[in-house]
């Protein structure tokens, strides 16, 4: 008769646990499908058992790792330019091998590899062949229209970033409008080379015995405006170019004055990524270590 009783109890307890979890989960179920819990919440709960999920509204967050929007930093033990390399191998298949024309390449528009803003796409490699490549490249890129221009489009993240600088500052495109300013088409690289320079230069560049020109103008398929992570600007004071590094966006092709790129780091961090300061006629380049 004990033993019945006590299986009586036992049987009582697991229907009553039981009904417990079934309310639980039909409380939470409810709470999901009015919207009361958010994907977010979804993904904190489930963590620890299915790792760090993403979300687009929100960064990924680890108890033990760094966030997604947090720079990677290079070995401080490495010099300059292994530290920049060891970033940007993460970004190209493949890295230049010294004196080729993609390495000279590299030093001279090499900056914006080591961009850590998850929001942008990076090409696969500095030189694009023709308007196809190009254009099947730039199909794949989330753009978006800068404030006050007519056709002037970036990547979406280095769009963002420059309006954020534009309120803080009135800073004017070069030309004062256009796309020619912005994300450029292979066609339009082509056109400003042939406007400064011909094929016994490109050769020359191709060979290394001629570099100055690419301070000026970029070789047909090669330069950041292919990317939407460049822009040519009006800039004369120190206040507009300090709302522009405050916004991630740097001049980092010496000699080429109006011409900026959208790193997505601050300023104190750039030395970390090897790039060399150098001031010239009063304008701050950051120049890669290559």
């Amino acid at each position: 008769m004990k033993l019945t009783i006590k299986k009586r109890k036992n049987i009582t307890r697991d229907i009553k646990q039981a009904t417990f979890i079934s309310i639980v989960i039909l409380m939470i179920f409810l709470l999901v499908a009015s919207n009361e819990i958010t994907h977010y919440k979804v993904a904190i709960t489930t963590q620890p058992l299915n790792g760090c999920l993403i979300t687009d509204s929100l960064p990924c967050t680890d108890t033990s790792k760094k966030t997604i929007s947090e720079p990677f930093l290079p070995d401080p033990k490495l010099n300059a330019q292994q530290r920049f390399l060891s970033v940007i191998a993460s970004r190209l298949p493949t890295i230049p091998q010294s004196g080729t024309y993609e390495y000279i390449l590299l030093r001279a528009y090499g900056a914006v590899f080591v961009n850590q803003d998850i929001g942008i796409k990076l090409p696969q490699k500095n030189i694009f062949a023709n308007e196809q490549e190009t254009q099947e490249f730039q199909d794949s890129l989330t753009m978006s229209h800068v404030d006050g221009t007519k056709d002037c489009y970036l990547q979406k993240s280095a769009a963002d970033a420059l309006n954020k600088a534009r309120i803080q500052q009135q800073i004017p495109l070069k030309s004062g409008y256009g796309s020619g300013d912005c994300t450029r088409t292979f066609n339009t690289n082509l056109r400003f080379w042939y406007k400064y320079a011909n094929n016994q230069i490109l050769a020359k560049v191709q060979q290394g015995k001629e570099t100055k020109i690419l301070g000026l103008v970029a070789p047909p398929g090669t330069s950041q405006h292919l990317w939407g992570l460049a822009i040519d600007l009006r800039v004369s004071t120190k206040e507009q170019r300090k709302a522009l590094n405050q916004n991630g966006w740097f001049q980092t092709v010496q000699h080429d004055v109006p011409h900026w790129t959208y790193m997505g780091l601050s300023e104190e961090n750039l030395p970390l990524f090897g790039f060399n300061k150098q001031i010239v006629q009063g304008i701050t380049y950051w120049i890669t270590p290559l």
